[in-house]
């Protein structure tokens, strides 16, 4: 699943870039073949192009029939792959529903993407 951890085997965990570190999380989270896998924010301090590789491997665990709870501040990746969502502030669910209506939801708009 993480071809660059296999070209790093040797390499201590804690020297690994940001993106490995995930990998190898993800990894090691899996090998207990778990029914449900908790992210708190994978994405977090990740080159864009590592986002998107990260964001994969979650989608793709999806699909083999692991449950993923997945926090995340980027909240356009978050909606744009979950199929359902929360939006919280300051600790308290404020919104919740359909991704696709909460990227059109005019304050989740305002506040979480800019627009």
């Amino acid at each position: 699943m993480f071809p660059r951890l296999y070209e790093r085997r040797n390499q201590l965990a804690g020297t690994l870039s940001g993106g490995e570190q995930q990998m190898l999380a993800f990894g090691r989270a899996l090998m207990c073949n778990p029914k449900i896998v908790m992210l708190d924010e994978p994405s977090m301090g990740l080159a864009p192009n590592l986002v998107e590789k990260v964001i994969e491997k979650v989608e793709e665990i999806n699909k083999q029939g692991i449950t993923v709870l997945l926090v995340e501040q980027n909240a356009h990746v978050a909606l744009n792959i979950a199929s359902y969502g929360y939006v919280m502030e300051t600790g308290k669910i404020t919104l919740k529903g359909n991704p696709k209506e909460l990227l059109n939801n005019e304050h989740v708009k305002h506040a979480y993407l800019g627009q």
